[in-house]
């Protein structure tokens, strides 16, 4: 956990400089937890010289299992404590007409506690805005998530 804790916290200090970079004045809000957990879960599609790059912006050293960290990770945020709370939830929204449940997205969709909702992105847009929208009103029990138009899937991960 400690390789995952130190890769995190690169990646954070380095998204926090990229976006402050041309305005170093301005208030910024982000979630690094959020972004670092989407592109895992974005890095498991990737090959060759994507993949490799993912894993640079990333700072994962070779050899490092990001995943089996990340399970390890999420089980503990979402235990009960009496200091704080931490909730976390990831859910792909899919186009319905694709398939997305291979035998090895399977095993990463338990790791990552995501579940699979199919979505007429194509023919019920505004309907299937709605829905994700009330999802995430649901998670953070306030709206937060604007979503852009047609896209193909949405991979919502929420912490709080």
């Amino acid at each position: 956990m400690d390789a995952l804790s130190d890769a995190i916290n690169t990646f954070t200090l380095n998204v926090f400089k990229e976006i402050t970079e041309k305005d170093s004045s301005q208030n910024v809000f982000y979630s690094p937890l959020s972004l670092y957990c989407a592109l895992t879960m974005v890095l498991e599609g990737a090959k060759g010289n994507t993949a490799a790059q993912i894993q640079q912006v990333l700072s994962l050293n070779k050899g490092t299992d990001v995943h089996q960290s990340f399970q390890f990770f999420l089980e503990e945020a979402n235990k009960s404590g009496d200091q704080c709370l931490l909730r976390i939830a990831n859910r792909l929204f899919g186009e319905k007409t694709h398939d997305f449940m291979s035998v090895s997205l399977v095993y990463y969709f338990s790791l990552y506690q995501l579940k699979e909702i199919k979505l007429d992105f194509a023919n019920a847009s505004e309907e299937t805005r709605k829905h994700i929208n009330k999802w995430v009103e649901e998670k953070t029990e306030e709206p937060r998530c604007q979503n852009r138009e047609n896209p193909q899937f949405v991979i919502c991960n929420i912490f709080l």
